[in-house]
C-alpha cells in the first residue's frame, strides 16, 4: 500500500479536529464544564486521549476553540441564509440576532466560555477565533463602517456584554431589551435580520426565543469505539 499524500494527511487531521471541537461543545453544553473530561471527550468524537492534547494544550483552550467553532459557524450561516443579501444593515442585524441566539440556545456554554476568558488563560487565539473575527469585520465593513478596525473591537466587546448580561444568574436580561439596545446603537430597524415574536416593548419566553438549532450540528448518538 502506498503511503498516504500529504494532503490526505492534512484532511484527515483537519476532519478528526473537526470532531473534537464538535464534542466538547455537545457534551460540555449537557453536563457542564467540570463534569466532562478531556478523556469523555476522546470517546465521543472517537479519537484516542492523546490526540486531543496533541491539538489542544488544555480543556479551557479547547473549549474556548469550540465555542468559538460554533460562533463563526451559526454567524455564517446565519448570513448566507436564504434570501441571501449584500445589504449592510441586514447582514449586520442578522449577525446581532446570531450571537444572541446562542446566548439562549446554549446557555450553560456560553456562560462557561465567558468564564474561561476572564481566568488566567485569558482569551485564546485560534483559527477558529479568527474566521469569527474574519466574518464579524467583514460585516462591519459592510455596514459603511470607515475604521474597521476601530469599530469591529467595539462590535466584539458589545456583542459579548450583551451575551453576559443575557447569562447573569438570577437577573439575567431579556432578548427584547439586548436587541432593542443594539439594534438602536447601530440605526438597525426592528423587522431586520430574525426578530423575535415579541415587540421591542414586549418580553419573550424562551419559547419565542429564534431558533439557530439548523446551523448547530446534531450530537452523535451512535456508540463510539473505545
Amino acid at each position: 500500500m502506498s503511503p498516504r499524500s500529504a494532503s490526505t494527511n492534512e484532511a484527515l487531521r483537519k476532519r478528526s479536529r473537526e470532531r473534537i471541537l464538535q464534542a466538547t461543545v455537545d457534551l460540555v453544553g449537557e453536563r457542564g464544564y467540570e463534569a466532562t473530561t478531556l478523556g469523555d471527550i476522546a470517546d465521543q468524537a472517537g479519537s484516542a486521549r492523546g490526540l486531543v492534547s496533541y491539538y489542544f494544550p488544555g480543556k479551557r483552550q479547547l473549549l474556548q476553540s469550540a465555542v468559538h467553532r460554533l460562533m463563526h459557524r451559526t454567524l455564517e450561516e446565519a448570513l448566507e441564509r436564504e434570501p441571501r443579501t449584500e445589504d449592510g444593515r441586514e447582514r449586520l442585524a442578522r449577525a446581532v440576532d446570531a450571537i444572541l441566539g446562542l446566548a439562549f440556545d446554549q446557555p450553560v456554554l456560553m456562560r462557561t466560555h465567558m468564564a474561561g476568558m476572564l481566568e488566567s488563560t485569558g482569551f485564546v487565539q485560534c483559527p477558529e477565533q479568527q474566521r469569527l473575527a474574519e466574518l464579524l469585520r467583514d460585516t462591519v465593513q459592510r455596514h459603511g463602517s470607515l475604521s474597521v478596525d476601530r469599530d469591529y473591537p467595539l462590535l466584539r466587546s458589545q456583542l459579548m456584554g450583551a451575551v453576559f448580561a443575557a447569562l447573569v444568574p438570577g437577573a439575567p436580561m431579556p432578548l427584547t431589551a439586548l436587541r432593542s439596545e443594539l439594534f438602536a446603537r447601530y440605526g438597525l430597524a426592528w423587522e431586520l435580520g430574525f426578530p423575535p415574536e415579541a415587540s421591542p416593548s414586549g418580553e419573550r419566553s424562551p419559547a419565542t426565543a429564534p431558533d439557530f438549532s439548523p446551523f448547530i450540528e446534531p450530537r452523535r448518538t451512535e456508540p463510539q469505539s473505545k
